[in-house]
């Protein structure tokens, strides 16, 4: 995918130079990415099981509607509080899925089957608003919430369509993984060899990150009798977590010269 930058292109709702506030599409934005799929899903059946149910999902919401308000309120990209919101988005959008189906016994087709229309019709009314469902174009705040609208939206799809294949389909979650590693595939390679357009290719590949996250860190955290290594969705959890973070500490090191020279051009 083609990368961009955070350089002020363009003026806000008060005319005031607006810089984008998502990252650049690199190969380390797609590792974080897959983390945190992987993350929100054992994250959240770790939460689930190890309190009540509905105060875990109480609480989930409420940490995803606090660093999602940050995030908007901050003025410029941050690496970090980036980042923390889309975690909160995996691990509530894990939440929301599991509820259809946990808590209200919605079969997994029919709730990949919402989340994807509703993913449609976050689309539709994107780009009817906007011309566009670019996320280089992602530098007002109606933009930044059809973003963040969809980012939530794949996350719940993923979540359901991972374990309609590996639990409705009886896949299994590493089989899941494998089908969905090279799923994703195909965008890459319809984009470089055949000139998919940039912005189905990216979305396209977005999604499908979420499931085949999630498929290998519930591959890793489910017992044995489940299919899985049995290492424990806390432990599994932990040791994304601290990925992540490293990942992310490079990125914004990796970012400073950029974001140095981001401020030069919107001082001058």
């Amino acid at each position: 995918m083609t990368s961009f930058s955070g350089d002020p292109v363009g003026q806000n709702e008060g005319g005031r130079p607006w810089l984008s506030k998502v990252p650049e599409v690199t190969a380390i934005f797609w590792v974080i990415k897959i983390l945190t799929t992987g993350m929100g899903e054992t994250t959240s059946d770790f939460l689930v099981h190890r309190i009540d149910p509905p105060i875990a999902v109480a609480i989930g919401g409420v940490c995803f509607l606090i660093s999602l308000a940050v995030q908007f309120f901050m003025p410029r990209f941050n690496v970090w509080i980036y980042w923390l919101a889309v975690v909160m988005v995996s691990i509530f959008g894990t939440m929301a899925a599991d509820v259809l189906h946990v808590g209200l016994g919605v079969p997994y087709w029919i709730s990949t089957t919402f989340f994807g229309v509703s993913l449609l019709m976050i689309f539709l009314v994107w780009f009817w608003s906007e011309r566009t469902l670019s996320i280089h174009s992602i530098r007002t705040k109606r933009r930044e919430v059809f973003y963040w609208a969809t980012v939530l939206t794949t996350f719940a799809l993923g979540t359901a369509a991972g374990d309609m294949t590996a639990s409705s389909l009886g896949l299994g979650y590493f089989v899941s993984g494998l089908m969905f590693a090279a799923v994703i595939a195909v965008p890459a390679i319809a984009f470089w060899k055949f000139g998919l357009p940039e912005i189905p290719a990216f979305w396209f590949a977005y999604i499908v990150t979420r499931p085949l996250g999630a498929s290998f860190a519930d591959w890793m955290g489910v017992s044995h009798e489940r299919g899985g290594l049995d290492w424990g969705t806390g432990p599994v959890s932990l040791v994304l977590a601290i990925l992540i973070c490293v990942f992310v500490a490079y990125s914004a090191f990796a970012a400073r010269p950029r974001a140095s020279l981001a401020s030069g051009s919107s001082v001058a």
